[in-house]
C-alpha cells in the first residue's frame, strides 16, 4: 500500500508508452525537450508545495513511502514530471489552427484574466488560501503567455486542451482524492467539489499544464 502513490506515476506513463506503438499517435518527439520543461515549470510548484504541506494538504502515509525529501514523498516529486510530460504528448496531438478574425475574441480572455492575480490576492488575505493561490495562478498565466509572446490563450487549441486535461484531472485527481492519498485542510478552500475533487485542484492542474505547454512552445520557436 505504501508504494500506492508511486505506481500511480507509473500507471500514468503507462498511455504515452502504449501510444509508441500505434502510428496514428504522433511518436514521442523531442522528448529531452518536454522533460526539461517539466523540470523548469515543476521547481516553482515544488516550493509551493513544500512550503503547504502539512496545512492546505498532506499526503497519506498508509499510501506513500516514509522517506521524505523536504517533506515531500517521493512519489509527489514524479508527479509534477510524468503527469505533465503526459500533458504535453497530449497536446503536441491536437490539430493546430491559426486565429482568424472570427477568433480574435478569444485574446480577451488573456486581458480578463490580469484581473485574477488581484483578486487572487484579495481572497488569499482572507484565509482561504488554497483558493486565493489558484485564482493567482490564473493572472500569471495570462502574464506568463504575454511575456513569452506565445499567445496560447488565443488559439481554439488551447481550449482543446484544457478540455482533455480536465478529463484527465476527473480520472487520475479523482482517484488521488478518492482513496484518499492526498488530504486537505479544509479550511483553506472554498469547500466545492466536483466528486471527490476540490474545484481549487482544476484550476492548479490548469496552471500546471498551460505553464507546461506555454514554456514548451517557446523553447520549440526557438529550435531547442
Amino acid at each position: 500500500m505504501k508504494l500506492e502513490y508511486l505506481l500511480f506515476n507509473l500507471i500514468v506513463l503507462i498511455g504515452p508508452i502504449i501510444s509508441q506503438f500505434n502510428r496514428q499517435i504522433k511518436r514521442i518527439a523531442r522528448w529531452r525537450l518536454k522533460l526539461r520543461t517539466n523540470g523548469i515549470v515543476a521547481v516553482p510548484f515544488l516550493i509551493w508545495d513544500t512550503l503547504v504541506t502539512g496545512s492546505h494538504w498532506q499526503f497519506n502515509e498508509a499510501y506513500t513511502l516514509d522517506f521524505r525529501l523536504f517533506g515531500l514523498p517521493i512519489a509527489e516529486w514524479l508527479f509534477f514530471i510524468t503527469v505533465p510530460f503526459g500533458c504535453l504528448l497530449v497536446w503536441e496531438t491536437l490539430p493546430h489552427a491559426k486565429l482568424s478574425t472570427s477568433l480574435r475574441p478569444l485574446r480577451h480572455i488573456r486581458t480578463g484574466l490580469y484581473a485574477a492575480l488581484p483578486i487572487g490576492i484579495a481572497v488569499f488575505s482572507t484565509g482561504v488560501q488554497y483558493t486565493g493561490l489558484v485564482i493567482c495562478c490564473f493572472g500569471l498565466v495570462a502574464l506568463t503567455d504575454t511575456l513569452l509572446k506565445t499567445d496560447l490563450l488565443g488559439q481554439p487549441k488551447t481550449y482543446l486542451y484544457l478540455a482533455l486535461v480536465a478529463g484527465l484531472i476527473l480520472v487520475f485527481n479523482g482517484y488521488l482524492t478518492a482513496r484518499p492519498v492526498v488530504l486537505y485542510g479544509e479550511a483553506f478552500q472554498s469547500g466545492y467539489r466536483i466528486l471527490t475533487i476540490p474545484i481549487e485542484d482544476f484550476g492548479y492542474g490548469f496552471a500546471l499544464a498551460l505553464f507546461n505547454a506555454m514554456l514548451y512552445e517557446k523553447q520549440v520557436a526557438y529550435g531547442r
